[in-house]
């Protein structure tokens, strides 16, 4: 989930990790966050409702018809409610935001057990996390501007991916960079897939004739470099998203923690 993830964030300014687990910036801006609150308070009636059933209907109005369209009044029109109503359970629509973003963090299963192959089991969570942002392709717009939300469920991830990474090498900095680079390419590959054109529609490109243009270019000679390059690559291998996106993360995981391409 974390398309970058800088871990000195949650360091106080003397290096201290012993304070209140929120980032840095969130304790000067944000003095609590909407899990901070009880769901319910002590007093007043019963809830109708909870803050999951909200979080998924903000999720299908934003599913439905973009992330733009995700206001308190359009929500409590699809709930059937008033806006008023829903101040009872999120304090305003950048809580409602946060409620969301980390609702789609809860829908990766982290019950796999760890201890196994670290790499195989870091690169299905991967998997996971790309199609979850394909299913949502509003959140990594939404993490871009209000930065990475560490909710519950987001927090359970973050540390499943610490246990995957317990008995592979490098630093615990490295470790959590390595998530980072994982959600990193986990976005890129779902805004490229998003952004593919859709079965059915009329090609708007051909990659076969931008192939033989690279080709022909670099055949002219006044780009040695990347002609010896295509001539060592070879014919590329078939266009597969999925493969592409596990043989990266193969090759740049056990760099990033000093253990070299397995």
């Amino acid at each position: 989930m974390f398309a970058v993830l800088d871990y000195s964030q949650f360091r106080t300014p003397d290096g201290d990790l012993k304070g209140r687990w929120r980032p840095v910036a969130d304790r000067e801006t944000r003095p609590t966050t909407v899990w901070s609150r009880p769901e319910r308070g002590a007093r007043g009636p019963a809830p109708e409702r909870s803050r999951p059933q909200i979080a998924a209907a903000a999720l299908a109005l934003a599913d439905a018809e973009g992330l733009a369209a995700v206001s308190m009044r359009a929500l409590a029109q699809r709930l059937g409610t008033g806006p008023a109503s829903l101040y009872r359970y999120v304090g305003s629509r950048d809580e409602l935001l946060d409620l969301m973003a980390d609702a789609v963090a809860g829908e990766l299963d982290l019950s796999g057990a760890t201890g196994g192959d670290w790499l195989d089991d870091l690169v299905g969570l991967a998997l996971q996390s790309r199609d979850a942002h394909v299913r949502h392709p509003w959140l990594a717009d939404l993490n871009d501007r209000r930065g990475e939300v560490l909710g519950p469920h987001a927090i359970d991830y973050l540390d499943h991916a610490l246990g995957i990474l317990a008995p592979a090498p490098g630093t615990a900095g490295q470790k959590l960079e390595a998530i980072g680079l994982l959600g990193g390419l986990a976005v890129l590959f779902a805004r490229r897939e998003a952004a593919a054109t859709p079965a059915g529609a009329p090609s708007t490109g051909d990659p076969a004739g931008r192939a033989a243009h690279l080709a022909a270019v670099a055949a002219e000679g006044r780009h040695p470099h990347l002609l010896a390059a295509l001539t060592a690559a070879g014919a590329p291998p078939p266009a597969d998203r999925d493969a592409l996106f596990v043989r990266l993360l193969r090759r740049l995981l056990p760099a990033m923690l000093g253990q070299g391409e397995p």
